[in-house]
């Protein structure tokens, strides 16, 4: 019996998830300080997208203060890549998976100021039902690692901010030219910060223009285009063929699948103790309880995924 249109888009979908959550463990794996680690993630994905005509024609129709939204919001995704791997750098990847599950907490009170709507009770209880599990993560987790947990924090917050951007302009341009200026706006926002890293936040400091060596370059390949594009472009076929519910369920499990590869493949449960999972399961379950109980709300079809760097975030959906 042939797979129906749906059932292929939910193994599409639930695929794509997988691939992201891969994004944590090979931050993990590379070696490569943070800021170096995202420059060059950013620049080959900016440069496979370049190789695409589609991409530079819809950056000539492009107008030009809409051009500048899109660079702002990229500047954006930048420093939410940088925190992302900086969180995974200070902690581990299982800490920096859990940190971005707050992005919903954050966006709920973010996303009615941006788009001047009234707030949601019901989103506010949901935002404030994850801060026990952030506590009991908090303290599941070594010392050393609170930094990590801090910058995680951050990191998720500008998730919140430039995926309740994305909402408002998602509808004005191809989804390949936003990610492309998007992500070239972020490389060259890092690029200027380069000089200013050891001073500011030396952790995460790096020389951008030393090549990585055969075993980090490889990886990043696999980061940019394997969990980066690869993904984004499925998904694009994918979205054709869900509601925006079904796909929030399943972009939802992606912190659970980091954790579990971190588990598999880098041992990370030596390193946490039953506090950081029993807060991980709160957390997680507020995660899955807000769309479960808004699925008879009406709501938007799935639009295009926003752009390449909303895929760590779960915002592909209104």
């Amino acid at each position: 019996m042939p797979m129906t249109p749906t059932a292929k888009a939910q193994l599409q979908i639930h695929f794509c998830v997988l691939l992201w959550g891969f994004t944590a463990i090979l931050g993990k794996m590379i070696t490569l300080p943070a800021l170096p680690l995202v420059w060059w993630r950013m620049l080959l994905v900016v440069a496979a997208l370049a190789l695409l005509p589609s991409v530079w024609r819809g950056l000539r129709a492009m107008p030009a203060r809409l051009t500048l939204a899109y660079c702002g919001i990229g500047a954006l995704v930048a420093l939410h890549w940088l925190t992302f791997y900086g969180a995974i750098k200070l902690a581990n990847a299982s800490v920096a998976a859990t940190c971005i599950a707050l992005a919903p907490a954050f966006t709920s009170v973010i996303e009615p100021w941006l788009a001047r709507r009234p707030f949601s009770r019901r989103e506010l209880a949901f935002g404030l039902a994850v801060l026990p599990g952030v506590a009991l993560v908090v303290g599941g987790v070594p010392a050393g690692m609170h930094a990590g947990v801090a910058v995680g924090a951050l990191s998720a917050l500008f998730v919140a901010l430039f995926g309740s951007l994305n909402k408002r302009l998602v509808d004005h341009s191809d989804p390949l030219t936003v990610t492309g200026l998007e992500l070239g706006a972020g490389t060259l926002l890092l690029t200027l910060l380069a000089p200013l890293m050891p001073f500011v936040f030396p952790a995460f400091a790096g020389d951008l223009f030393a090549l990585p060596g055969l075993q980090d370059g490889a990886l990043l390949l696999v980061l940019s285009l394997l969990c980066t594009l690869l993904p984004f472009a499925l998904s694009l076929v994918a979205l054709r063929h869900l509601s925006a519910y079904a796909v929030q369920l399943v972009t939802n499990l992606e912190p659970i699948y980091a954790i579990l590869l971190a588990i598999v493949l880098l041992g990370e449960q030596r390193e946490l103790t039953p506090l950081f999972y029993l807060g991980v399961a709160i957390i997680l379950a507020a995660v899955f309880l807000h769309p479960l109980l808004n699925r008879n709300k009406p709501t938007d079809e799935v639009h295009h995924a926003e752009v390449l760097g909303t895929s760590e975030a779960k915002n592909l959906v209104e």
